[in-house]
């Protein structure tokens, strides 16, 4: 890794699991928010806290002019007007913080969380001897069967790691060290206020404070249904290469 300034509670296993938050004391504000359509994975709309200048919108700072990393967020007055706990619970490890918005998802398969597994890119243009950025995910909503995935190796189910979500769960991930998605097996929509935050002192008190565990329970999975899935991966990701050589676009599949 370039020299960052990093916090050590990640470096065993790139995560931590914070206590769980009581989530029913606070009203449903993402209810309320306006959410806007955004390239993820699965099917999912986005209602942006910060932006990189305060605008509804969620496009990667350094796509902007001029660019730069995922940090100094400029916080959405109509958004933070209808969303106050949700942003003091974004502001409260002072920490400094970049992208932050809210998430909805729908219902989805296991075959297509796999699928839709990614990388982020949160520290380009990050510069040296600043802190790293790493993502925080909390559920807003009780979807105690859905999991989060992390995988060192897209291609390799072994490295899964599998945490449930229910309302209140907390997992900080350095989400440039796993490819990761949700499982989400709920009816009604998940919602999960995912957070870009800078890793420094005020970062590791805040994991300290409420007691973050750089592991997890394992949650077993049918044989048959990880084989599926492995299998779909490798189908969708051939069909989308012929798509675009149809197209006369390029597309590198991904190496193992």
């Amino acid at each position: 890794m370039i020299d960052h300034i990093t916090v050590p509670a990640l470096d065993e296993t790139g995560f931590v699991v914070l206590d769980p938050y009581d989530q029913s004391r606070d009203p449903e504000e993402w209810l309320d928010l306006e959410y806007t359509v955004w390239r993820s994975s699965g099917v999912t709309r986005f209602a942006p806290l910060t932006s990189y200048a305060g605008e509804i919108e969620c496009n990667g700072f350094w796509n902007h002019t001029p660019p730069r990393p995922d940090k100094d967020g400029v916080w959405i007055a109509s958004q933070v007007e209808r969303a106050a706990h949700l942003v003091r619970r974004a502001q409260e490890p002072g920490a400094g913080v970049g992208r932050c918005r809210v998430v909805e998802l729908q219902r989805n398969e296991y075959a297509d969380a796999v699928y839709n597994l990614h990388q982020d890119d949160n520290n380009r243009l990050n510069p040296e001897g600043t802190g790293w950025v790493v993502r925080a995910f909390f559920n807003l909503t009780d979807d105690s069967d859905s999991l989060l995935l992390l995988r060192r190796d897209r291609f390799d189910p072994s490295t899964e790691l599998r945490i449930p979500l229910p309302a209140g769960s907390r997992v900080i991930v350095d989400t440039q060290r796993f490819w990761h998605a949700v499982w989400h097996r709920g009816d009604a929509p998940r919602y999960s206020l995912i957070t870009s935050w800078e890793s420094g002192p005020a970062l590791e008190a805040y994991i300290r404070d409420h007691h973050g565990v750089p592991h997890t329970a394992r949650v077993p999975l049918d044989a048959a249904m990880v084989e599926h899935a492995q299998r779909e991966l490798h189908r969708r990701l051939e069909e989308r290469r012929q798509t675009m050589a149809a197209l006369g676009a390029a597309f590198v599949s991904p190496e193992r």
